[in-house]
């Protein structure tokens, strides 16, 4: 994949624009990021006021999405639900960038006992089942959302420590790094100047696939019982506390649950138009 220069991103929002459904995620995740600035002032109920009259009733006119177990106005809490699901995406998805860039760079660049210790360390990682081992790492240093989103980072740090490195081994021994070696700039010039803008493409794509990821993990865990508190409106909380009356009272779960794979379809149609867009080998 070729690096992300500023005289190309006009060529690249072209052949983001080409793709329907590229557009279709950037429609779909710009929806949920305003939903997600814009909750407080657009909800129009106040998300925890219970009215036990109105307790599991569906869909009406005053209600939009009906009511939860609790008759909590269930539109309201979606709105601020997708404040948490999006906070805990990009948190997680910051952690595994900032950890496992540097670690790709320095074991792809040194290479040797540096690239061998560092790869078997990610190997471990790696062995575990993604959702097993954030259960495990919660389950370890406690349930709650702060330790969720830490949880979600660590195992997404393997994912881009193996992207840099597999990109800084493919760019290390190029004739303009050579060039550069050979006028006197030191190691760290190198990675900052030449080799990491060569990862900032497959970095974008990996990170906008990887909120998805992070998004559906985090409402696992909540689902679990391992993520936010049981009164935070968060998206696995609330599939968590409507499964009870999903025959009685289904639109308690389907809405948590549309609005869950909406946010993930969004990024992940998003994450392939980008692909598609910054690598001119995929363009159709």
């Amino acid at each position: 994949m070729a690096p992300l220069r500023r005289r190309q991103t006009p060529d690249v929002v072209r052949r983001l624009l080409r793709s329907p459904s590229a557009v279709l995620g950037m429609v779909i995740v710009s929806i949920f990021l305003f939903i997600s600035v814009a909750a407080p002032w657009i909800a129009p109920h106040d998300y925890d006021q219970a009215n036990f009259r109105l307790a599991r009733k569906g869909p009406s006119a005053e209600y939009w999405l009906g009511n939860d177990e609790l008759g909590r106005d269930l539109f309201s809490r979606l709105l601020h639900g997708a404040r948490l699901s999006m906070v805990v995406g990009l948190i997680a998805v910051g952690i595994g960038l900032v950890v496992g860039t540097p670690l790709g760079l320095l074991s792809g660049y040194l290479g040797g006992a540096t690239d061998l210790a560092i790869m078997r360390l990610m190997d471990v990682l790696l062995a575990f089942p993604s959702i097993l081992l954030a259960i495990l790492l919660v389950a370890t240093f406690g349930p709650g959302l702060n330790n969720a989103m830490v949880a979600i980072g660590i195992v997404s740090i393997p994912v881009y420590a193996r992207l840099v490195r597999s990109s800084t081994l493919a760019t290390k021994n190029e004739l303009f790094v050579d060039a550069s070696r050979s006028v006197g700039a030191n190691d760290l010039r190198i990675l900052v100047r030449h080799i990491f803008p060569n990862t900032l493409a497959p970095l974008v794509v990996q990170s906008t696939l990887q909120i998805a990821t992070a998004i559906l993990s985090a409402s696992a865990l909540g689902f679990l019982g391992l993520g936010a508190p049981p009164d935070v409106p968060e998206w696995g909380n609330m599939l968590q506390k409507g499964r009870t009356y999903i025959f009685s009272a289904p639109h308690i779960v389907v809405f948590p649950g549309l609005a869950i794979m909406l946010t993930v379809l969004g990024f992940n149609l998003l994450g392939d138009g980008l692909r598609d867009a910054l690598d001119p080998r995929l363009r159709r």
